[in-house]
Parts: C-alpha cells; structure tokens; sequence
C-alpha cells in the first residue's frame, strides 16, 4: 500500500524548497568556544555559503540542545533573533525537536513553510556543549531520558546498553562477527582523517584496536561507542525561484520522505535487529520514484555500528544481512562503490546529541553542492540518502536529496 503524503516535494515547481547553504564548525572538546557565539557563528558561515546576509531570513528553525535547560529556554525564546539582529523583522523563531532524528523533521517543516509561501528563507541552527559539559550530568541525562522510569531504569538501562542490545541481536540474525562490526568504525575514522572538522580527524583506527578496547556493554567497546563532542551545524533552504532570483545556479532539492516510528521503549521494539529502517525506506522510495540502485551516497546515524548496517540492508544498498560485511569488504570506504557518513559519522567526527543527526544532513547538502573538501568531495555525486533516528531509536526517518543545476540535474 502507498502512503498518501500531503506535500509534493516530487513535483518541481517555481516553491520547490531547495538547500542552498551550509555551515560547520570543528567538533571536538572546546571548552573556551561560548554557545551562542558557535550558534551566531555557524549561522553567519552558512548564510555567507550562500550569499546571504542576517536581514536576508524571514524564519529561523532551532535544532535543540541537551546539556543545557538554560541554553535551550534561550532558543525557545527567539534569543537568536536579537543576537542576528532580527527583531522584528523574522515572521517566526521556533524549536524542532524529535531527538536524533530532529534534522529530518526540521527540514519537513522547512519545506512546508517555504511550499506554503509562509516563509522564504529559513535559517536552521543547532549547537550542542557535549564535550564541555558537566560529566556527571550527561551521564545522568543518558541514562533516564527516553528509557521508562517504570520498568526499564531500575534495571540500570541506559543508552550504550540499548546499542549492546540492538548489536547483539544484529549479530545474532546474521552471523556478523565482532571483526565485522568494527569494521564500521575503522571505515568511518577513515572518513574523519579526510575532514579537519572531525574530532578524530588525524587518528587512525584499526579493527584489532577497536577490539582491544575496554567492553563496555558486551558486545560494545568503548571504541564501538560515540565520543561527546562540542560542535554546530546550520543550514538554509529557500524555494527554487528564490534560489534562481539570487544566482544560485546549483541546489539541493528533497526527492523523496519516509519514516516510521517504531516504538518509545526499546523493550516494546519487536524487531531490535532490523527497527523501522525498512518502513522508513519503502515510503521514501515510492514517494520519490528513486530505487536503491539511483543512491549514490549515504548519510546514516551512526551511534552503533548495527543501527547503520540494519539502515543500509533496509535502503537496498547492500544484500540482507550483509550490512557488516558490505562495511568490512571496503565499499564504504573513501574510494568504495559506495560511499557512507563521509564526515566520519557519530562515530569519527563527534556525537554532538540531536546535532549528529544533522552534521550527517549537511554533509550531506554540502557533497551535493559540491563544496565538502577537495580530498573527500565525491566527485559527479547527485543523489544522496540521509536517514536518522531518535530516542531509544524509537524512529527511522529517511530524506533522499538529489542535486539540481541550472537547466537540469
């Protein structure tokens, strides 16, 4: 059966939202940055990525953080419009939130805005303290939100224990090996030697190192698990006539949307090994027309090995079962068939909480329009697959984002 869908982001047309700019900053431990000066910053680098100025936004959507209530009731009450000198002149200044999957939906909204004519730039910022954050806060944090207070905390539940599980469980179904999982991590750290905003660009990674670390939450170790990190994302999206009107000869257009949300507790998951990659990727495909053999790219959340291979077995870009070993055999390897999470993912680049999400979504928009760095650019890349994931990966949430130029693809 086909989902019915209430907006034709198929359909190309004069209010085609479309990326046109994108901004980054280095993601590490910086504890001497300030937060809404990396928010103000990444802002201003990726309306410059695109020719604009502040006065030029009419929306800013937020992408929130979590180490911080203060910092987040900052957002929430449009300080970001008098820091970009907006006040007054914005329509709307508001937060998106649905976890690790928050840059999916904030580009839903986007393009909903820009479609209906509400909005005609629309400026996404997110920024996220991670690295420089009190320890013991983050640790509480990650181990009570999302998990049930009722039933799953008292047994000590927390995140890298829901990653052993759905790992565990992957392996199980398909006699992936330990060599295998870490193989995602070696490719993804290969990544991250390629991009000088990654936090372990620089520092290689072996597969018997990776299993030499500590174990963490067996099968887990703790180079299996996502480092927290500092960092800031941002992006702008206009309509295509827009993008045309200011000589933006080269946009990013979303071809196509799917999600499903699986569950909230990961005990209530019936399918650990597999979540709702495969309903998330369906309803993409038949809205878009796209098939796996048209992806070119991936950019898929990458907190644990299995919650990427479960991801690309679903999309179609490797055989069922097979997602460990596509990784392990080189395919998503800088120079592979098929490159996957080319800033170096979660993983390599940094786990900057609801922001990793949306770092793998400007990758993304930024090989599309051709701008990442010369010794990771994908040459001749038009289609490109972004898929993330919130909670307790309560959801699976699938952009396909195709490149156009001016007088076609």
């Amino acid at each position: 059966m086909t989902d019915n869908w209430p907006l034709n982001v198929n359909a190309k047309s004069p209010n085609d939202p479309v990326f046109v700019g994108t901004g980054e900053l280095p993601s590490g431990r910086y504890p001497d940055r300030s937060f809404i000066a990396d928010l103000t910053h990444v802002g201003l680098k990726a309306l410059a990525d695109c020719g604009m100025v502040p006065r030029d936004v009419d929306t800013i959507l937020l992408i929130p953080c979590l180490h911080s209530p203060f910092d987040q009731a900052d957002l929430i009450f449009s300080r970001m419009a008098e820091e970009l000198g907006l006040i007054g002149r914005l329509k709307s200044s508001f937060m998106v939130h649905s976890g690790g999957s928050t840059s999916d939906n904030a580009v839903r909204i986007a393009s909903g805005l820009i479609a209906s004519g509400h909005a005609r730039n629309v400026l996404v910022l997110n920024c996220e303290r991670w690295g420089s954050a009190n320890v013991n806060e983050m640790v509480t944090m990650l181990s009570k939100y999302g998990i049930p207070n009722e039933w799953e905390m008292p047994t000590g539940l927390q995140f890298n224990a829901i990653g052993a599980l759905i790992q565990r469980r992957y392996m199980h179904m398909t006699n992936s090996t330990p060599e295998q999982m870490a193989s995602v991590c070696v490719t993804l750290r290969k990544w991250a030697h390629l991009n000088p905003n990654a936090m372990y660009c620089g520092k290689p990674l072996t597969v018997e190192k990776v299993l030499a670390s500590k174990v963490v939450a067996d099968p887990l170790h703790a180079l299996e698990c996502p480092m927290l990190a500092d960092g800031a994302v941002a992006f702008v999206m206009t309509s295509a006539e827009n993008a045309r009107r200011r000589g933006l000869n080269t946009t990013v257009r979303v071809a196509g949307s799917g999600g499903c949300v699986s569950h909230y507790s990961i005990g209530q998951e019936l399918d650990a090994g597999r979540l709702g990659w495969a309903t998330a990727a369906r309803r993409a495909y038949e809205q878009s027309g796209w098939e796996a053999k048209d992806i070119q790219l991936a950019e898929i959340y990458d907190t644990y090995a299995a919650v990427t291979t479960s991801a690309v077995e679903a999309l179609g870009l490797c055989e069922p079962g097979e997602g460990a070993r596509w990784f392990a055999s080189g395919a998503a390897d800088p120079g592979g068939k098929l490159p996957c999470n080319t800033n170096g993912g979660m993983l390599s680049a940094g786990h900057t909480g609801v922001g990793g999400g949306t770092a793998l979504l400007v990758e993304g928009v930024r090989q599309l329009l051709g701008r990442a760095d010369a010794p990771r650019q994908i040459p001749d890349v038009e289609r490109c697959v972004v898929g993330g994931t919130g909670g307790s990966y309560m959801d699976s949430q699938i952009l396909l984002l195709e490149r156009v130029s001016k007088g076609g693809k």
